[in-house]
């Protein structure tokens, strides 16, 4: 398997303090290899997974299981919840390894951790399509940094922006799984020519991940796999 890019960003808090974590950002893993990137989880004050940790559209969770089991043990590891679990049919399975795990499940909740606060907003169930704006709504008024994971960069406009958080961190676009020109060709949610795909969004309140594999049955070109290191001044 080729090697996952490692991609830096830096964000920093209106108010900031002075205060720094680094955290390792983690999309789309769909049941993929990540042992390339062991030295980038543990060298990370945390990390944030971002959804999607198992495929839907095969099946086996030989990956998903080991990187559950592992990374908690290189780094505080939280996980909020992307549309693969949402329907894969291994989730029965996952979700004992998940509740078994040193793990910090966000579905719709955050919590604190080193004095900002860490929140997952899940992929909506189509089954119950109920939005879990009450969870937004408590986070907003927290006092300190506030970062959102979200699986689903189009959820930004519709649910996010203009709410009282520092940084939404997504992932599900595949980077627009072919790129011209820095731009990709589709995306699952946003559909042709997606404009969320990679890097910052929106005055950089949404910063969005390529992903680190090809689930779908289209080639990813000019449109390497990733893994972010994100530090944050607070």
């Amino acid at each position: 398997m080729k090697a996952h890019q490692i991609t830096a960003y830096a964000f920093a808090a209106p108010e900031s303090k002075g205060r720094k974590l680094r955290f390792a950002v983690v999309a789309d893993l769909h049941n993929g290899p990540w042992e390339d990137v062991r030295v980038t989880l543990e060298s990370s004050d945390a990390v944030l997974v971002l959804g999607d940790i198992v495929n839907r559209h095969c099946r086996g969770t030989n990956h998903a299981i080991s990187f559950v089991e592992q990374v908690p043990k290189l780094a505080p590891t939280f996980f909020s919840i992307g549309n693969h679990e949402r329907r894969s049919r291994d989730m029965d399975e996952m979700w004992d390894v998940l509740k078994k795990s040193d793990m910090e499940i966000l579905d719709n909740r955050y919590v604190e951790f080193c004095g900002l606060y860490l929140g997952g907003f899940s992929s909506i169930d189509p089954d119950w399509p109920e939005v879990p704006f009450s969870m937004l709504e408590h986070m907003e008024r927290e006092n300190g940094m506030k970062i959102l994971m979200c699986h689903h960069p189009e959820y930004f406009p519709r649910y996010i922006a203009g709410r009282n958080i520092d940084l939404t961190l997504s992932g599900h676009a595949h980077g627009g799984q072919i790129q011209i020109a820095g731009h990709g060709l589709y995306a699952p949610g946003q559909g042709l020519f997606p404009r969320l795909t990679d890097g910052y969004y929106y005055d950089r309140r949404l910063l969005v991940s390529r992903g680190m594999t090809n689930s779908a049955r289209a080639p990813r070109i000019w449109n390497p796999m990733e893994i972010l290191k994100l530090e944050v001044e607070y």
